[in-house]
C-alpha cells in the first residue's frame, strides 16, 4: 500500500495471473477515469459503456462520463437497479444487448459505476462480451470498495422454485483497474454505509493469517471516525481493508477447491450463514416489515455473529469470541439478533446451496481467535444450530 502525498490517492496493487492492477482510493479519483482508461486499454478505444446504479446522484455519473469524453472516448450509459432480484440473467442480457447495440469492440471498456451488484453484473457482462472485454470497477459504496470490486468475482443470482440463490452463475474476470472515489460515499444513506463496515469487521477476523494483524487495533481505534465518514480517515481505512483482500486473492485467485492451506475461501467468513438469511426477503434488521429485506452487509454482520457462536460451540475459539464479535458489530450499528427467525430447516436448506458445499456437505469458515480462521468440513448439526441460536432476540 502506498501513498505519495497527504491528499494523494492510496494505491494498493493486486497481482494476478493476468498481471497486476492497482486499486486507487481517495477523493476525486473518478475524475481520472478517462486518462486511466486511455492508458490501460491498449487497443484504439472509441467508445465505452458505463453501467451505473440507477439511484446514483447525477453529478457522480456526469463526472465519469465527462472524464471519458475528455480523452475522446464516447460513453454509452446503461442503468441498473441495484437489488438482489435485479441481479439476474435478465439484467445481464440487457447489458449485453446494450453493448452490442453500441458496437463495443473487444478492446472497448466496460465501466462499472456503483455498488457491488452493479460491479458483479457489469463485470460478468464484460467477461462474456466477445469472450472478454476490459472492465474498470468504480465502486461508490463502502462495501464495494473494500470487497466486491477487488478480486475479479462476477456473478448473477439464480431463482429456483421461488427461492433466490446468491451468485450461483458467474466467472472470475479481473478488472484492469479499480478507482474508489471516497467523495461518492457522501451520497450513501446511513444504512447502506454501515453495511459496508460488516466486511471490514470480517477482515479483522482473518487478517492475522495474512500478515495484517495491525488491522484489528486500527479498526477498533478508528471506527467512530469512520462512522462519521471523516474524509481524513476513510481513504486509509479502505486501503488497509483492500490490502487484506489483495493478499488473499494473490495467494488463491480462483478459490482452488483442492487447496490444502487457507485460501480465498476464508473471505466467505460469515457468508454461508448470511446467504441463508438473504434467501428470506421478509427479514429486516429491526423486525419492521418496512425495513425488509436485510442488506448484504447486515446479513454478513449476522453471519459473523453466528460463525462466532458456532466456533465457541465447537470449542475451537476462546469463550469470549461471540461477545467480542457482537460488540464490534453493535458498535458499527449493525444487527446482532433478529426479531423473527425463519424455520431452521429452511435456513439449512438454503445453506446447502452455498458454493463451498462439497459432496452435499457444508463447509464453514469459522474464527479461531482474533485475526485467525479455519475451515470446518461437514460440521455437526448442533454447531450450525448454535449459530442460528445466536440470532434469537432475548
Amino acid at each position: 500500500m502506498s501513498k505519495q502525498a497527504s491528499n494523494a490517492a492510496h494505491r494498493v496493487p493486486v497481482t494476478t495471473r493476468a498481471g497486476t492492477y492497482t486499486v486507487s482510493i481517495g477523493p476525486n479519483t473518478l475524475s481520472s477515469l478517462g486518462t486511466v482508461t486511455e492508458e490501460l486499454c491498449p487497443l484504439p478505444t472509441r467508445t465505452s459503456i458505463v453501467v451505473a446504479d440507477a439511484g446514483l446522484p447525477k453529478d457522480i455519473v456526469s463526472t465519469a462520463m465527462e472524464s471519458l469524453r475528455e480523452v475522446s472516448i464516447e460513453p454509452v450509459l446503461h442503468t441498473l437497479t441495484p437489488t438482489e432480484q435485479a441481479k439476474s440473467f435478465q439484467s445481464l442480457e440487457a447489458i449485453l444487448v446494450a453493448m452490442s447495440r453500441a458496437k463495443l469492440e473487444r478492446g472497448d471498456p466496460v465501466i462499472a459505476l456503483g455498488g457491488g451488484i452493479t460491479g458483479d453484473v457489469a463485470g460478468l457482462a464484460a467477461a462474456l462480451h466477445h469472450r472478454g472485454t476490459p472492465v474498470l470497477q468504480c465502486p461508490t459504496t463502502l462495501l464495494a470498495m473494500v470487497d466486491a470490486s477487488v478480486g475479479g468475482k462476477t456473478a448473477v443470482n439464480l431463482t429456483v422454485e421461488g427461492s433466490l440463490y446468491k451468485n450461483m452463475v458467474g466467472a472470475f474476470s479481473q478488472p484492469v483497474a479499480v478507482l474508489a472515489d471516497t467523495n461518492t460515499l457522501a451520497s450513501l444513506p446511513d444504512r447502506a454505509f454501515r453495511s459496508g463496515i460488516a466486511e471490514c469487521i470480517k477482515h479483522t477476523m482473518l487478517c492475522a493469517d495474512w500478515g495484517h494483524e495491525s488491522l484489528i487495533q486500527y479498526t477498533d481505534s478508528s471506527l467512530d471516525r469512520v462512522l462519521t465518514r471523516d474524509p481524513d480517515i476513510l481513504p486509509e481505512f479502505i486501503a488497509r481493508n483492500v490490502a487484506v483482500k489483495a493478499s488473499v486473492v494473490q495467494a488463491d485467485e480462483t478459490e482452488d477447491p483442492q487447496r490444502a492451506s487457507l485460501g480465498r475461501a476464508v473471505l466467505n467468513l460469515g457468508h454461508t450463514f448470511a446467504h441463508a438469511l438473504e434467501s428470506h426477503p421478509e427479514l429486516s434488521p429491526d423486525g419492521h416489515p418496512a425495513h425488509a429485506p436485510l442488506t448484504h452487509g447486515e446479513a454478513v454482520a449476522l453471519g459473523l455473529v453466528a460463525a462466532s457462536a458456532a466456533s465457541e460451540a465447537m470449542g475451537i475459539a476462546p469463550n469470549n469470541t461471540l461477545e467480542h464479535t457482537s460488540a464490534r458489530v453493535a458498535r458499527a450499528q449493525l444487527p446482532t439478533q433478529l426479531q423473527h427467525l425463519p424455520r431452521e430447516d429452511s435456513l439449512v436448506s438454503a445453506m446447502t446451496h452455498d458454493k463451498k458445499v462439497r459432496a452435499g456437505k457444508l463447509r464453514l469458515v469459522l474464527p479461531t481467535g482474533d485475526g485467525h480462521c479455519t475451515i470446518i468440513d461437514n460440521p455437526p448439526d448442533r454447531i450450525v444450530l448454535a449459530g442460528f441460536s445466536a440470532w434469537q432476540a432475548g
